[in-house]
């Protein structure tokens, strides 16, 4: 990916390329994403970047696969994906407030039904 930045004249004040890199191992601790890349690196960034993650339990936490050929991160049951360009890039999550909610109260839904369901 290259990254042109350019000043007043139009011309080019900072030029970056960024090579991708693929994600090794994951650590997750209640506030921190640790992300160990294949090139050396570890890139962390703290849990409440990304709302879902913050408000699941370490069970749902520890349930991830890393995705997209070594690029990304997939938590199934909190249906959250990172992907390693976000990380580098320091980008926190971008859903909106909205659709957080949604998500909560589907969760909460969710969890009141399996109350009601399971036996007392």
């Amino acid at each position: 990916m290259r990254i042109n930045i350019y000043g007043m004249n139009g011309m080019p004040t900072v030029e970056a390329t960024l090579t991708l890199t693929r994600i090794t191992s994951v650590t997750i601790t209640d506030d921190t994403i640790s992300v160990d890349l294949e090139d050396g690196r570890t890139v962390s960034v703290p849990i409440g970047w990304y709302p879902r993650l913050a408000h699941g339990t370490s069970t749902e936490r520890i349930n991830f696969q890393i995705a997209g050929g070594g690029y990304g991160i997939h938590w199934p049951d909190l249906d959250e994906d990172i992907g390693i360009e976000g990380l580098l890039f320091g980008k926190k999550s971008t859903e909106s407030p909205a659709s957080f909610e949604r998500w909560l109260k589907q969760r909460e839904d969710g969890k009141t039904r399996l109350r009601q369901v399971s036996p007392q």
